[in-house]
């Protein structure tokens, strides 16, 4: 008696289901992820139902060992970035997805619907408005492809049957999820042309879903996600990013990429710079500053989205005066400044931080062209781990729209990045502040008084213009500032910050309008 008690405890556990959470598991790859579980769980398993909710992942599995073997991952999977992953592991009902599961006469009934929309000579799959088939209609099937059932059903009869399978067609279905959908690499990996026209997608972020597909043509026309974009280049190279191979979209013919690690020309001089570290990682920020700013100037803004990471931020930043809150020569840029001492609504605040690379990009376009001095750049490292970088960069820019009368404005940029795959680095964090030049900033250094004996070479001069632009003093003061430590920038440079907190510098050493 207690053996067959025993027996059949063990029959119920065999038969229990477990739900597995990655709570951030939406910006990992599906296939990278349960690869990377697999590898460290000692026993195999088979997910039944993996899908995204809001920002997690969830599959499940059947069998008390499995889901213990399964626990014991817990934590010990990094990330690129070296963040540990965290698997949680729960008692669950059976899936709706197997609850739900059609029977062997409606697999059957489903097959003979899909073999009629299926052409052998182009092999392409026709389930344009699936649902109103009428063999499943009038056999009460529901087929609504949002369901992961049904998505499910749908591709294991693909798998079956139609693996050489090129094309499908899935317009007008109403699709707002492609969690299903992103099995289809394992049922069908020759697909090169994919129609989803017609659905209710809102987000390139389903897109990321499908990513591994080596798609060559894509209609996405008539999905909310078509309308959040600024321009019609905004939205292909938001496209581009999840399909590099895409040569058609939406029945139009794509004009060749443009790579953000394009050389810049090499008349292009090199930058000054304070940093006195590591000459490989100097060089790397060099090479990066100028392939960013030559297409930041010359190309297509929106080609610079490689440049971000997915999640990065951007805020915009330009000074704050009571008496003049929007200057008209700086209107341009003034609706997206997020100046804390101007704005005063929290929600503002937050709309005005850029957050994705999609909306830095979007950003960026619309403001005004420009062509930056790369010769006025100054560089300098703030922070350097393993695993980050942070630097600044100050400069002069103008502004080219009207070449007659172009504004010349003072940037400061601070970036902070991550190394990327293509041994460069990718931004994470982006946050520039521009200000107005005046004249007396860009004239030549002035002669110094009969303290300094010496003459001034074209690079002390240009070092004290930076200098007096930087710090806001007059010239004669920058001047004796460099030269009082003996003309090196950085350590000047914090000098100065001391002394000015400290209330050590005079008044008359600044301008009168800094």
């Amino acid at each position: 008696m207690e053996s067959k008690m025993e027996q059949n405890c063990q029959d119920e556990s065999s038969k229990s289901w477990f739900k597995i959470t990655i709570p951030c598991g939406r910006k990992y790859d599906k296939t990278w992820l349960l690869n990377s579980i697999q590898s460290h769980c000692n026993v195999p398993f088979t997910p039944v139902d993996f899908h995204y909710i809001k920002m997690q992942a969830q599959f499940f599995v059947q069998d008390v060992n499995t889901a213990s073997a399964l626990k014991d991952v817990n934590y010990k999977i990094h990330d690129e970035e070296n963040q540990k992953i965290s698997i949680f592991v729960n008692h669950s009902i059976v899936p709706h997805s197997v609850q739900n599961k059609f029977s062997t006469k409606q697999m059957k009934t489903l097959k003979l619907s899909m073999d009629k929309r299926y052409d052998v000579i182009q092999q392409a799959l026709d389930l344009q408005s699936f649902r109103f088939d009428p063999d499943l209609v009038d056999n009460d099937i529901d087929m609504i492809l949002n369901r992961r059932n049904c998505m499910a059903a749908t591709l294991e009869i693909i798998g079956e049957n139609f693996p050489e399978l090129l094309s499908l067609n899935l317009r007008s279905n109403k699709l707002y999820q492609l969690d299903g959908l992103s099995d289809i690499l394992q049922k069908a990996p020759k697909i090169k042309s994919l129609d989803l026209s017609k659905n209710k997608l809102k987000s390139a972020w389903e897109l990321d879903k499908i990513k591994e597909l080596k798609l060559e043509e894509l209609w996405l026309q008539g999905n909310p996600l078509c309308n959040n974009h600024s321009s019609h280049s905004s939205y292909v190279s938001a496209i581009r990013n999840c399909f590099p191979k895409l040569l058609f979209l939406d029945g139009h013919k794509l004009v060749p990429q443009v790579n953000v690690e394009t050389k810049a020309p090499e008349v292009m001089k090199p930058s000054q710079e304070t940093y006195k570290g590591s000459e490989a990682l100097k060089n790397l920020i060099l090479q990066f500053l100028r392939q960013y700013y030559w297409v930041y100037d010359f190309g297509d803004r929106h080609d610079l989205l490689n440049a971000y990471h997915n999640e990065a931020c951007f805020s915009l930043t330009i000074p704050f005066n009571p008496e003049d809150p929007a200057p008209s020569n700086m209107i341009k840029y003034a609706k997206s400044s997020r100046n804390m001492k101007k704005r005063k609504d929290p929600v503002l605040l937050v709309r005005l931080l850029r957050h994705t690379k999609h909306d830095i990009v979007d950003s960026l376009s619309v403001l005004p062209k420009t062509q930056h001095d790369i010769t006025s750049f100054v560089m300098d490292m703030c922070v350097q781990t393993e695993t980050m970088i942070c630097f600044t960069v100050n400069g002069l820019f103008k502004e080219v729209e009207e070449m007659s009368h172009a504004p010349v404005r003072a940037f400061t940029r601070v970036f902070i990045a991550i190394p990327a795959t293509n041994s460069s680095i990718c931004i994470v964090n982006d946050q520039l502040f521009m200000r107005e030049v005046n004249l007396k900033e860009t004239t030549p250094v002035p002669t110094p008084s009969s303290n300094f004996v010496t003459s001034i070479s074209k690079e002390h001069q240009e070092m004290v213009q930076m200098f007096s632009i930087q710090s806001g003093m007059k010239p004669e003061w920058s001047l004796k500032c460099l030269d009082d430590n003996a003309w090196d920038y950085a350590r000047a440079g914090q000098i100065f910050t001391i002394l000015k907190v400290e209330g050590k510098i005079p008044e008359e050493a600044f301008k009168q309008n800094p």
